[in-house]
């Protein structure tokens, strides 16, 4: 919440001028104290889940329901309102709310920033070096690896659905905070670590440093040519 990515995209974005809506660190509703805030409630929250049946099973998912639509109206009327939406979604990580909002936010016609990463997983080929003299151990760590989504994926490519809906210009397979640790005076974290091994194809803060002078334009396969991107409609309004 206070290191992460989107409190560092957030600053980048801030410097700017831009409002940023952050599911972390959501504004406050006139007249709704705490609405939609998510903490560790949200686990005291799962934690009453049950599928038992009858009237004290459905009482129990009702609440859990009742409780967790003030999260997902708030998430949801922040991408109502955003001009464009970044998501960061490893393919190794499971979750409903980040497509939920790309879809909305899509449907809309709003860009979608989509970060990528490659996703590896050297401690796995450790371990599997580790055991290799242990045929138990061997045996179960292959049965792990079945069970569990641990599917390296070294070039980030994303679910190829994701391409035709957010359109193949705004992908990036980085953030690129090691471009600009200095001016934020970011401290070291996993994200560092993981962008300082490697080469930066396409990273998502250079982007947005020139999208505050150009608006970006899309590629045109019919005419092969970069043409004007209708999805950033940025209002222009007198102040």
């Amino acid at each position: 919440m206070k290191h992460g990515w989107r409190h560092r995209v957030g600053q980048f974005l801030a410097a700017y001028g831009v409002t940023v809506f952050d599911p972390w660190s959501q504004p406050q509703v006139r007249g709704l104290h705490e609405y939609g805030r998510e903490g560790i409630e949200t686990q005291q929250l799962r934690a009453r889940w049950t599928f038992r049946r009858g009237a004290k099973g459905a009482a129990a998912r009702a609440r859990c329901s009742d409780k967790f639509w003030e999260t997902l109206h708030i998430d949801l009327r922040m991408v109502d309102t955003a001009d464009f939406v970044i998501a960061y979604v490893p393919t190794n990580i499971y979750s409903v709310g980040t497509p939920h909002e790309i879809i909305l936010c899509r449907l809309q016609h709003k860009p979608v920033l989509f970060v990528s990463p490659p996703v590896v997983f050297p401690a796995l080929a450790e371990l599997r070096d580790h055991l290799r003299d242990d045929p138990v151990g061997t045996k179960l760590l292959a049965q792990l690896e079945a069970e569990v989504p641990i599917k390296p994926n070294p070039r980030g490519i994303p679910s190829l659905w994701y391409v035709p809906l957010i359109g193949g210009d705004q992908f990036f397979d980085s953030f690129g905070f090691r471009y600009y640790r200095e001016r934020f005076r970011w401290s070291e974290g996993p994200l560092d670590a993981q962008e300082a091994s490697r080469r930066l194809e396409n990273p998502l803060l250079p982007f947005l440093e020139r999208l505050a002078e150009k608006l970006p334009k899309k590629w045109d396969d019919r005419s092969k040519r970069f043409v004007r991107n209708d999805d950033w409609l940025l209002w222009d309004l007198p102040h």
